[in-house]
């Protein structure tokens, strides 16, 4: 063993980027360069706030790091927030808006800097983003996909540059995408690539019924879930069509066979024939 063997880690990286950032140089050098030193006080203040630390910074970029997964997605929807409410406070014809992509994966460490594809994967996930969007790969979807009341749009695998293709995924605040535009969906996604996370502004309006009970039925087995339905399908139509009660003989019917699927299902793996 050697001093100067590379040293690995796990970590969750951040990678914020100016769109169209010379474009905004060409039409106002002093003014997009006190704009960006402003932000980036806001962003180094909300990555602090999240445990987490910057890493480097260059031109427009801003690379950052954070022990846990969920802090730094709750960071970068901070950040676009705080960076929205500012441009609009300023009421700018041509507003400075960040890109952010984040990427779980293994770094090489070498001081204070981190390298290797950990990084660069979070660096293409940002150019995917919309101005003002957020986009995260299948590793930090994996960790915080039922754990932030945030929507999730999959993308599907997109090619990157220098990178090999790997699914991502779109944050969605409030019901859009959290940026200004639109970016297409991959509609042949299959669960679980198709995220069905409530989306950000659901926790703070009251559920209606209806949704309760949708809700309800959703965290209960597939099977359950169809079962009672179809019971209280059996039960309305009797209830409005007939004087008779009738509806308990295949209610009853349809519970015991769900409960029979259940118990049988729940046999210890060790009571099961082995498959040949």
């Amino acid at each position: 063993m050697t001093d100067d063997k590379v040293k690995r880690r796990l970590t969750t990286v951040l990678c914020a980027d100016v769109y169209g950032y010379s474009r905004l140089m060409e039409a106002d050098e002093t003014g997009t360069l006190e704009t960006l030193r402003r932000y980036r006080a806001a962003i180094a203040r909300l990555v602090e706030r999240h445990d987490g630390r910057i890493v480097n910074t260059w031109g427009d970029a801003v690379i950052a790091e954070f022990a846990s997964v969920v802090e730094a997605v709750q960071c970068a929807i901070e950040i676009q927030q705080e960076i929205s409410s500012q441009a609009s406070d300023a009421s700018q014809a041509s507003p400075m808006q960040f890109r952010i992509g984040i990427n779980l994966g293994d770094v090489m460490v070498d001081g204070t800097d981190i390298y290797g594809d950990g990084v660069n994967i979070a660096s293409r996930l940002q150019e995917l983003a919309e101005p003002g969007g957020v986009v995260i790969s299948s590793s930090v979807y994996d960790q915080v996909h039922n754990k932030l009341s945030v929507g999730f749009d999959c993308l599907g695998q997109r090619p990157m540059k220098n990178i090999a293709p790997l699914t991502s995924y779109r944050l969605t605040l409030g019901g859009q995408a959290a940026g200004s535009g639109s970016f297409p969906v991959d509609e042949h996604a299959t669960p679980p690539e198709r995220a069905r996370s409530p989306r950000w502004d659901d926790r703070r309006a009251p559920s209606a019924p209806t949704n309760f009970v949708s809700d309800w039925l959703a965290r209960l087995p597939r099977s359950v879930a169809a079962a009672l339905t179809v019971s209280a399908f059996l039960i309305l139509i009797n209830l409005f069509t007939s004087n008779r009660i009738w509806f308990h003989w295949p209610v009853a019917a349809i519970l015991f066979s769900v409960v029979l699927r259940m118990v049988l299902g729940s046999r210890p793996e060790t009571d099961r024939r082995p498959e040949r």
